[in-house]
């Protein structure tokens, strides 16, 4: 149906003349016998802000038979940044979630172990604090990113799988670009713990990235990664990338026999993240130019002795001399 108008009648033309002369001759008058205005305020001083990112170093304590050491102060940590003793801003050991992000190699290689696959990541969603949120970077001659349940990260285990299930192996092996995407993917999250699991054979035939490159953005991220190198028999894998890149991140990679050793792995990931301390401080050294700093930490716990710590050897910290170029959505 065609709705209704209600006619409005506007004022003739000859009406509207005689207002607006009333209302020019009444502002200028009412300007004439105003006082002055008052001078503009000064301009603020102004600011200088300087920058100083806080470094949170995850640290695993074990004993001697690779029990975790539950229940040391603060007092017994002490933290160098190439060689300088630094003051810790941040001390935890609590279950807190953590973003995880799954980076699942679907190449053709990959074939005979997609079960192995599934079996580990549906072991490590079923182990997680259930508060974690988890996203999934599948990769073969592409990478792309899971939308899991119509949302980019997900708290559910049967959403993984079910996301896992639905790609099949085929194409080449991009690994380094779909460890770039889960890093670049990670800042969106919302948990201040993050780690990626890569589950791969190590091979890479079609990245545009190299591995120098992968290594040192995860140098530069507070990331902490974990590998499952699943080996067979394929000419492209080559294991010890991901050995050296979750070493330099103050994580494990892990070389399973079995899928039943997958699923025991996964857990024991899973468990990984959940005992350990995070230790948090600002750097001493401030100076703005990127460099690679090497961190050293000791623990002293009377009554204690053998004690094994597992943490990041070092990071690049951020180049502060140069300006950040922002993204399209605000993220630097």
């Amino acid at each position: 149906m065609t709705p209704t108008r209600t006619p409005v009648d506007f004022a003739p033309l000859s009406w509207c003349y005689p207002l607006a002369v009333f209302l020019l001759f009444s502002s200028a008058a009412g300007l004439s016998q105003s006082q002055q205005l008052p001078p503009p305020s000064p301009a603020a001083a102004p600011t200088m802000s300087i920058k100083s990112e806080l470094v949170d170093l995850p640290v695993r304590v074990t004993d001697s038979h690779g029990n975790v050491v539950p229940g040391l102060t603060q007092e017994a940590f002490s933290v160098f940044e190439d060689g300088r003793p630094q003051k810790l801003t941040l001390f935890r050991q609590e279950d807190a979630p953590v973003t995880v992000g799954l980076v699942v190699d679907h190449s053709r290689s990959m074939a005979p172990k997609l079960a192995e696959v599934t079996a580990a990541v549906t072991a490590f969603a079923h182990s997680s604090n259930p508060q974690d949120e988890m996203f999934v970077v599948d990769f073969n001659d592409d990478v792309w990113l899971q939308i899991l349940g119509g949302k980019p990260f997900t708290h559910n285990a049967k959403d993984l799988e079910t996301a896992l299930m639905a790609v099949s192996a085929r194409g080449r092996t991009a690994l380094y670009d779909a460890v770039a995407e889960g890093l670049n993917h990670l800042r969106f999250g919302h948990c201040e713990k993050q780690a990626l699991i890569i589950v791969s054979d190590g091979g890479d035939n079609a990245s545009h990235q190299t591995f120098s490159q992968i290594l040192a953005l995860a140098q530069r991220s507070q990331v902490v990664i974990y590998s499952i190198v699943l080996q067979g028999e394929g000419q492209e894998e080559n294991p010890g990338v991901l050995r050296r890149l979750s070493k330099s991140t103050g994580g494990i990679a892990y070389f399973p026999q079995s899928a039943e050793t997958i699923a025991s792995i996964s857990a024991l990931i899973a468990r990984d993240l959940r005992d350990q301390y995070t230790l948090g401080f600002a750097p001493e050294n401030q100076s703005t130019g990127a460099s690679f700093r090497k961190i050293q930490v000791k623990v002293s716990a009377p009554g204690l002795s053998g004690l094994r710590l597992r943490y990041r050897p070092g990071y690049f910290a951020a180049d502060t001399s140069k300006p950040q170029r922002q993204s399209d959505n605000g993220a630097s």
